[in-house]
């Protein structure tokens, strides 16, 4: 039951992520109905489902265009867990600011950046010109695009891809 299952809305814009159970469950209240089945069945005592691997919902559901939330694990993935200063992929990875928070530096996309144990030591509470450090990539917000916020479920779900490229 911890099979994922890739949600798309009335028009087919993809809009969520949900489990197994949440998604037969929806097929079987009728809110929504299966798109791509490439999994199998279900069978149970008097009915056989489908596994899903995509459901449709059956009503429009209105919504903001989503954002990529800042959270640690994020700043890793856009920065494909590589240090900004050295460019090693390290096993004890940190968040730096690149303007100290002591010096007016904020707690934005284009202020953190991914760097090792080592460069963040050495970096410590100055600024990049007074630590004599240089960025690999200036950071930058990641692309709030399909492709990006579904993708690292794309491993294990590549009969989602084309339904995350056409938005």
């Amino acid at each position: 039951m911890s099979t994922l299952v890739l949600v798309l809305n009335l028009n087919y814009e993809p809009i969520n992520v949900c489990n197994l159970q949440r998604a037969i469950g929806l097929m079987v209240s009728r809110r929504a109905s299966l798109v791509s089945n490439g999994r199998g069945e279900i069978h149970s005592a008097s009915a056989v489902f489908p596994i899903p691997s995509v459901i449709r919902l059956e009503n429009l559901v209105y919504r903001p265009r989503p954002r990529v939330k800042l959270t640690r694990r994020e700043i890793f993935r856009r920065d494909n867990y590589t240090c900004q200063y050295c460019g090693r992929r390290a096993l004890s990875l940190t968040v730096d600011h690149v303007v100290p928070r002591h010096l007016g530096g904020a707690e934005t996309w284009t202020n953190l950046v991914t760097a090792c144990s080592a460069c963040n030591h050495q970096k410590g509470g100055h600024t990049l010109d007074e630590a004599h450090m240089k960025l690999l990539r200036p950071p930058k917000e990641p692309p709030a695009s399909n492709l990006y916020i579904f993708g690292r479920h794309l491993n294990d779900n590549q009969e989602w891809l084309p339904y995350l490229s056409g938005w």
